[in-house]
């Protein structure tokens, strides 16, 4: 039997036999877990899906692993347990139909059993505590929009675990998700889930829940609105100044409300004197609020935001952060108490849920300035021998050339037809940058890069909304200062520049948060890094171990950080006047720049280039077994493919291999060179040398107009790589060489006779010397 008609005639029967499928509430489903992490070029890692997850009143409770008959019947145990493990699945089952082995994940006890539990035994040996409001919950499907949305299985995963803590009395809850992952989705199944059983504080069943969705930026609240639609239209609440001051109180009729902290903040009472808005509904109004990127300062001691969680403390409140517990938002964690659920950016981009992301540092040689007297002060007063650093530009000191050097670099790496955000240090950096970026595109369209910053008001709102639809390529550049760090959910955004020094390691992971979003052909973006902002990728158990970082510029200090805007603070109350500097004739052409590339391992750890070759080194013998085999792999155009193929699985790109190839000062070679070097220090020869010492062996197996063909495809091979040399080729050098197919047959016979031609060659050109 093979496996198919193991399950067919062997597993199933035995599940049915058992209740599953049969018992009402019971489901078996083969159990699409992640789809595989991106790779490049369309394609992904391996997929992962569990054979069978058992299902009883919405919990998924048992995940079984089936191999054919005639293998051991443990041979599934790793996958089921690593699938039970993703899936928080307390029983795992291997099975080859004959025998069943089964796996208790909570207490680690492993046993072989005659037959599989009943549902009901299942969900008693899963729950064996009694609840009363687990059982409630669990009568309410997901809400799937007839078919058109399916939890993935981290976020299933957060939502039971949400509600077994609301179920057992948990009154302070987070989650930490990384942002693209889907918090809307999971805030939206949750309220489905309480509305739809009729919790609320009493514990009784005997009305509806009134919850609340916080968030402190309109764009989010006007979002969670739109996400919500399947409620019922009377059930849905949008809490805004509008509203209030027409109907000259807070509107309470309604289940689901939806606000931000400054409309809650503001009011005024019967004689006109400041009193916030939340005050008009009693502590005890809402029985679930839910607090969406609670990092940013809702939980906060020093906030003004905190007086609103106080005043409805009775109610359940449920955090949603994208940032892990650091330094600087502990007191997050201590107010809401450690996550009941994390899914980490690493996670994401490894399951392929999220987008992987490369970076570009760039420094230039104007990245630390002192004043001389050769140059000229337009405005402000000069501080000698001041050394002004990141923190400085656009904000004290401004420099026209610098600005206008990195926007030429920047656009001469861009690919003009991709969505950008470009992070700036103020609104007016942001208004130059856009400034800027219109006077060297491209494009004809004069909205081409728009500014979308406070100051821009529904003008920017209006672009922001454009820029988000995915179906229209103008604006194609957006320029902000501190706007659209959060709160865009634009998937098609292929690069982030950052021009700005990053305050803190919470603020990066929100802004790379605006790329990490799926979208059909996008299979990576890139952080283009001005600022040395990378130091904040030092957060291993969120993103991965980072690169050390190399001093690219000998002697030049890193810059500082600037320091968080204070409570009430705004950038224009900061400033002081601006110092800008022309700089003297001739200074501007003298200004140079670094670019540095980093390599990211499969498990999404960026890797410095010692280690990326010390991880492919440790790969290669799983390939091959020594160079004769290398050889004779890379001889074939089928099996070079399959080999190149296989390391891309392995997370090292074609990409990668040519980064390598500069590395060891071999980039015009071949890459089997660099394989070759790699694994078994065999010194590169360039793709020149090679040709020259093969080709009069190649030439003496063909005629004069195949030999012809063939120098004509070598000096293609010399010139561009060994992609030439692929069989996908082989059509368009006829094509450039001959005009014409037809023309090709008449000089060189039959399109088999070409094809074997072509691929007969390469085992010449490889051959050991």
């Amino acid at each position: 039997m093979n496996e198919a008609e193991t399950r067919a005639e062997l597993i199933d029967p035995a599940l049915k036999a058992a209740g599953w499928g049969i018992t009402p509430e019971s489901q078996i489903r083969r159990e699409f877990v992640t789809p595989g992490r991106l790779l490049g070029n369309g394609k992904r890692g391996k997929s992962e899906k569990a054979d069978y997850v058992l299902v009883y009143r919405n919990h998924k409770l048992a995940v079984i692993e089936a191999k054919k008959r005639d293998l051991r019947d443990t041979e599934g145990v790793g996958q089921a347990k690593k699938y039970a493990e993703k899936l928080q699945i307390r029983f795992a089952y291997s099975t080859n139909g004959r025998r069943i082995y089964q796996i208790d994940m909570h207490t680690g006890q492993e046993q072989y059993i005659d037959q599989y539990p009943t549902p009901e035994q299942l969900w008693a040996a899963t729950f064996p505590e009694v609840n009363q409001w687990r059982d409630r919950f669990s009568t309410i499907p997901f809400e799937d929009k007839s078919g058109t949305w399916e939890a993935r299985y981290y976020q299933h995963n957060a939502i039971t675990q949400v509600l077994e803590a609301i179920a057992t009395g948990k009154t302070r809850i987070l989650l930490t998700m990384a942002t693209g992952t889907g918090k809307t989705f999971i805030a939206f199944q949750l309220a489905w889930k309480l509305f739809q059983s009729r919790w609320n504080l009493s514990r009784q069943p005997t009305r509806r829940p009134r919850i609340l969705f916080l968030a402190d930026r309109n764009i989010l609240a006007n979002q969670a609105f739109n996400s919500f639609s399947a409620f019922p239209d009377d059930a849905l609440v949008r809490i805004d100044p509008e509203i209030i001051t027409k109907k000259g109180r807070v509107p309470k009729n309604g289940s689901i409300f939806f606000t931000i902290f400054q409309t809650f903040m503001t009011g005024t009472d019967d004689q006109g004197d400041s009193a916030p808005n939340f005050g008009d509904y009693p502590p005890d109004f809402f029985d679930f609020i839910i607090i969406d990127e609670c990092h940013r300062g809702g939980a906060s001691d020093e906030s003004t935001w905190r007086g609103i969680l106080e005043y409805f403390a009775p109610a359940v409140q449920l955090g949603l952060t994208a940032t892990p517990k650091r330094t600087k938002n502990t007191d997050t964690y201590t107010y809401f108490g450690e996550p009941v659920y994390t899914y980490a950016l690493k996670d994401g981009i490894n399951d392929g849920f999220l987008t992987p992301f490369k970076v570009k540092q760039i420094e230039t040689t104007l990245d630390e300035y002192i004043y001389t007297a050769d140059d000229i002060v337009l405005e402000g007063e000069v501080e000698e021998g001041k050394r002004y650093t990141e923190s400085d530009f656009n904000r004290t000191i401004e420099m026209e050339e610098r600005e206008r050097y990195r926007v030429r670099l920047l656009m001469d790496n861009l690919n003009p037809r991709e969505k950008t955000l470009v992070f700036c240090a103020s609104q007016d950096h942001a208004l130059f940058i856009r400034d800027l970026i219109n006077q060297m595109k491209t494009s004809r369209d004069p909205n081409y890069c728009v500014r979308v910053t406070a100051n821009d008001g529904k003008d920017g709102e209006q672009h922001l909304s454009h820029f988000q639809d995915n179906e229209k390529s103008i604006p194609t550049i957006l320029t902000t200062s501190r706007k659209l760090s959060t709160g865009v959910d634009a998937r098609n955004v292929r690069n982030i520049v950052l021009l700005r020094p990053i305050k803190s390691m919470i603020e990066f992971k929100q802004i790379i948060g605006r790329g990490t979003r799926l979208y059909e052909g996008k299979d990576y973006f890139t952080i283009y890094d001005f600022v040395g902002a990378y130091q904040h990728f030092n957060d291993p158990a969120w993103d991965g171990e980072p690169e050390t970082p190399t001093p690219i510029t000998p002697g030049i200090k890193k810059p500082s950080i600037q320091d968080p805007l204070e409570p009430g603070e705004t950038e224009e109350k900061r400033q002081p006047q601006k110092l800008k500097i022309q700089l003297a004739d001739g200074k501007e052409r003298e200004i140079q720049h670094t670019l540095a590339t980093s390599f990211w391992s499969p498990d999404g750890k960026p890797l410095s280039a010692a280690e990326f070759i010390k991880g492919l080194f440790g790969t290669l013998p799983e390939l091959f077994q020594d160079e004769n085999q290398l050889r004779e792999l890379w001889s074939s155009p089928d099996t070079r493919q399959n080999l190149l193929d296989s390391l891309t699985e392995r997370g090292y790109s074609g990409e990668d291999l040519l980064k390598i190839s500069r590395i060891i000062d071999a980039e015009k070679s071949d890459i089997y060179d660099v394989l070759a070097y790699i694994a078994y220090a065999t010194p590169p020869i360039t793709r020149s040398q090679r040709v020259l010492a093969q080709k009069r062996l190649i030439f003496s197996h063909y005629d004069d107009k195949q030999q012809e063909f063939l120098e004509f495809v070598l000096e293609q091979y010399m010139k561009e790589g060994v992609q030439e040399l692929r069989e996908d080729k082989l059509g368009s050098l006829l094509e450039l060489k001959y005009h014409g197919l037809r023309d090709a047959v008449a000089q060189l016979g039959k399109v088999g006779d070409i094809r074997q031609v072509f691929i007969s060659f390469q085992q010449y050109l490889y051959k050991a010397s």
